[in-house]
């Protein structure tokens, strides 16, 4: 699919709100309203645009820490420790990397009491080395 400037700009402008009305993003981007929604719809039929979402204030449900853990699974384990990491809901974000460590996971906890009961599961069966985040100066930035 061929994006164009026009539908950068919407996309940007959708990443930082994906509720602004159409009529105002439609301003912002120099078109019209039924224009601009067509292309809404065009980018989200190609499937640029995978979903519309909502990001949750953690801290305000509770969660005021979060931690990243490298996860490194002892040999024969790796589908156990995805389908652990899988069912573990204060996992809020997974990835499967190259080089030492199998999957660096972000955790949501109320408080680094919380760590152990969530990561001892986990020993049995992997390695994890733990950070605790401090700040977040950059988050899921539209590349575009």
């Amino acid at each position: 699919m061929n994006i164009d400037e026009k539908d950068r700009l919407i996309l940007r402008h959708l990443g930082e709100d994906a509720r602004m009305p159409v009529r105002e993003l439609a301003s912002r981007v120099g078109l019209s309203g039924p224009a601009t929604g067509e292309r809404i719809r065009r980018l989200e039929a190609s499937g640029v645009i995978a979903r519309f979402t909502v990001e949750l204030d953690l801290a305000k449900l509770g969660f005021p820490l979060q931690a990243i853990v490298r996860i490194k699974p002892r040999p024969g384990n790796l589908h156990i420790v995805e389908d652990m990491i899988m069912g573990e809901p204060r996992f809020l974000d997974c990835d499967k990397v190259t080089g030492e460590d199998c999957f660096v996971v972000r955790l949501a906890v109320r408080s680094i009491a919380d760590l152990d009961p969530v990561l001892l599961p986990f020993h049995d069966r992997a390695e994890t080395n733990t950070a605790i985040v401090k700040s977040s100066p950059l988050k899921a930035r539209n590349p575009l």
